[in-house]
């Protein structure tokens, strides 16, 4: 599949018409037609209903619509912001992240940097923190909060800004709903939703270690890659999923969140970079992660707040 695929489809879609579609891509209908063909065959799906008059997408033509304008909508934004870079009128700052920690600092740390340099261009990649560091050594990222630090790698340092307690994410009717706080005892015989299931290693084998540290087995029930899936599958009445206390700010209906009594059941929030990266934008965002989490741990000790 090529861009002009994409190009082309969103022509047809947009026109309902394959004629007067070539006409606004400047090209013939036979060789445009050739190329729905061809797309149609590589998805295995008809986009198009041609027997409909006029021309209408098919269900998964109206999926795939979808998707397709996202990607061109994202490629026309990295053309332009590389066009600024290259014109000197921007500069590129990329930030990786674990979805988990934009329920907690994260966010306001991305709004005072990105208001502290107007100037410059703030990229937002979701990426594991496995990821992150494949990301930071190709030059993608220049900084990656995740939750897990590979002392290992000498070209990555790696900075322990928070550490934060899980809680547990139980349906709102589960029979151990309105407990106070609950053991991993206690949870080890219930169904678990574990998160990402890969890659590997990652939050998960956090979650794991924590069990095997108290030589308890959890009944691993499904294992989900986003945070998300598992949220809504506690929902479901699927089991339930150990999260960071920062999650609570979700407010998702259908779950309530339990402190589990285990002491020292943590996960950390790890800023990693390069090792070798002192540049001037990269010395501002350390000093801001520092200051925001200083503020956040302040709230922490009133009870009103949770970490990055």
């Amino acid at each position: 599949m090529e861009l002009r695929h994409l190009r082309y489809f969103l022509a047809v879609a947009r026109e309902m018409s394959f004629s007067r579609a070539a006409e606004t891509l400047h090209i013939a209908q036979p060789p445009l037609s050739r190329q729905i063909h061809q797309l149609e065959e590589e998805l295995g799906a008809a986009l198009f209903d041609r027997t409909a008059r006029p021309l209408k997408l098919t269900p998964a033509g109206q999926f795939f619509q979808g998707q397709a304008q996202l990607v061109m909508d994202r490629l026309a934004e990295a053309r332009a912001a590389t066009a600024r870079i290259a014109q000197g009128k921007r500069r590129w700052f990329g930030i990786g992240f674990v979805p988990s920690t934009l329920y907690g600092a994260l966010p306001e740390v991305i709004r005072r940097f990105r208001e502290a340099q107007p100037e410059v261009e703030v990229g937002l990649l979701e990426l594991t923190t496995v990821q992150q560091i494949e990301a930071l050594k190709a030059g993608r990222i220049d900084v990656g909060f995740g939750r897990l630090r590979f002392e290992e790698d000498e070209r990555i340092a790696a900075e322990v800004v928070r550490e934060e307690a899980l809680v547990v994410a139980l349906p709102a009717d589960h029979r151990l709903a309105r407990r106070r706080r609950l053991t991993l005892a206690e949870l080890a015989p219930e169904p678990l939703l574990l998160f990402p299931a890969r890659p590997r290693p990652s939050f998960a084998d956090q979650v794991l270690a924590a069990f095997r540290s108290r030589e308890l087995q959890p009944v691993v029930a499904f294992e989900a890659n986003e945070l998300q899936t598992a949220i809504g599958l506690v929902v479901a009445h699927m089991g339930y999923a150990l999260v960071p206390r920062s999650v609570e700010k979700m407010h998702r209906e259908g779950v309530v969140f339990v402190p589990l009594g285990d002491k020292g059941v943590q996960v950390q929030v790890v800023m990693n970079t390069r090792a070798d990266d002192e540049s001037p934008l990269l010395v501002e965002m350390k000093a801001l992660v520092r200051e925001v989490v200083r503020e956040y741990s302040t709230r922490l000790e009133a009870n009103t707040g949770s970490g990055l």
